[in-house]
């Protein structure tokens, strides 16, 4: 109950440590899912002496390896290196257990851009599945990989891949009064994190918009928790709400028009809708217990959000009205921290096990089945993919904190980490604008 409590009042102090602005997290691959995939990504054709900015085909198979539903197979284990359809000796891969092969070749196309031409081919039917040119600048050979990987990923799996987005997290630098946090927003890979927010008190709670371009959070920098709204296009910033009391757990409605929050202004804290267009606030819940974390349903109709008006922390559901709430989990005396699935069928949270330990859940709401599928000890703030296939929390290893990764049934893990301190409070974004 105190680190619920904690997490309500907003003081958490977490230790938060980050890299410079221009280093990376390291994944490492935890867990993987057995029966996947075998598929070979081919290091794709480049003709000059200059090596090119990025190793699109590296990045390719790295997506596919984390998604856990792909063993690529290893470089030095192929028998050619085909960049072409043409080139291709099927029954080579076909000895080599290979079910797809990917090929493809860059070339330049002026002094800095590029044209990547891919191919996914069926190794046990002979014919390809999908084919396209990518034109890419030096500076999008990354995301022009994580493109493709998305392509692949779909033809194969009949869902749409989530590789070509980003995460925001939280980190922090230093210690005592030098201490330096960071909001900072990278690849879905952790590569190329960019801080956009930088403070020498906490950063808490980032949330995306629907449209990927704003990030809600909420700031201390005042020494008192103030909601702001980043644009990451032009990097202004807009003061969303700065009440008396609480300003917490900002969630922005599916149209973006919209952030539920967190405020104790009237004394209590309780879940309010605020319009940003005039900043008109809608009180949604009206009861004597502390009412945090709200989180839109993706219909827009309701709001899931934690509450203890049961004696402990659990999740109820309202309409995004107001009206009665409905409690939604009881198994366990603390369930807390929810985010919607894309699809609305899901709810990921944070449960406390039978041992004390805090682990991520899956709760499907037609079932009311909670599926425990994190094994750390204080492992928090879910976010799914928005595929909905994976999602990222945070976690501690050796007494630091980590970005973790899991499929949703538990079956692929990952952690994503710096090579010194922490990072905490990750957000999936929605699908990147086209």
């Amino acid at each position: 109950m105190m680190k619920f409590l904690r997490a309500i009042l907003l003081a958490v102090a977490t230790s938060l440590a980050t890299l410079p602005v221009q280093a990376a997290l390291t994944i490492e691959i935890s867990q993987g899912v057995e029966g996947a995939v075998p598929i070979a990504v081919v290091p794709f054709g480049w003709g000059a002496a200059q090596a090119l900015p990025h190793d699109v085909s590296a990045i390719i198979g790295a997506d596919l390896q984390r998604s856990g539903r792909f063993a690529p197979l290893p470089t030095q284990d192929m028998l050619s290196q085909p960049t072409d359809a043409a080139q291709v000796n099927y029954r080579d891969w076909r000895v080599l257990g290979v079910d797809n092969l990917v090929i493809g070749k860059v070339e330049a196309t002026g002094p800095d851009s590029y044209n990547i031409r891919f191919q996914l081919l069926d190794v046990l039917r002979g014919r390809q599945v999908v084919g396209m040119n990518v034109s890419a600048t030096g500076a999008q050979l990354r995301r022009a990989a994580h493109h493709i990987a998305d392509q692949i990923y779909e033809a194969l799996t009949g869902e749409r891949g989530a590789f070509n987005t980003r995460i925001a997290y939280v980190t922090a630098t230093g210690s005592g009064k030098s201490k330096l946090y960071e909001m900072q927003v990278a690849d879905s890979d952790g590569y190329g994190p960019l801080s956009i927010v930088r403070s020498k008190q906490p950063l808490m709670s980032p949330t995306w918009s629907p449209d990927a371009q704003r990030i809600a959070y909420v700031s201390f920098e005042k020494r008192r928790a103030e909601i702001y709204v980043q644009d990451m296009r032009t990097g202004n910033r807009t003061m969303a709400a700065a009440f008396s009391g609480i300003n917490g757990a900002p969630s922005w409605s599916p149209d973006g028009t919209r952030l539920a929050l967190t405020l104790s202004r009237d004394g209590n804290p309780e879940i309010y809708v605020m319009r940003l267009s005039d900043n008109s606030l809608t009180r949604i819940t009206q009861s004597p217990a502390i009412d945090t974390e709200p989180v839109w349903s993706p219909d827009g109709r309701s709001l899931v959000f934690t509450s203890d008006r049961a004696g402990g922390p659990q999740l109820y559901q309202v309409p995004a009205s107001g009206g009665q709430a409905q409690r939604l989990t009881f198994e366990g005396s603390y369930n807390a921290g929810a985010d919607f699935s894309p699809d609305g069928q899901r709810l990921a949270l944070v449960h406390r096990d039978a041992g004390g330990r805090y682990r991520i859940a899956v709760y499907e709401l037609a079932t009311r089945r909670l599926q425990v599928i994190s094994d750390g000890r204080f492992d928090e703030s879910p976010s799914f993919a928005p595929n909905g296939r994976m999602l990222l929390y945070a976690s501690q290893a050796a007494n630091r904190g980590v970005l973790a990764g899991t499929s949703v049934d538990g079956r692929v893990g990952q952690t994503l980490k710096f090579q010194q301190g922490d990072v905490r409070e990750p957000a999936w974004s929605p699908y990147l604008p086209r």
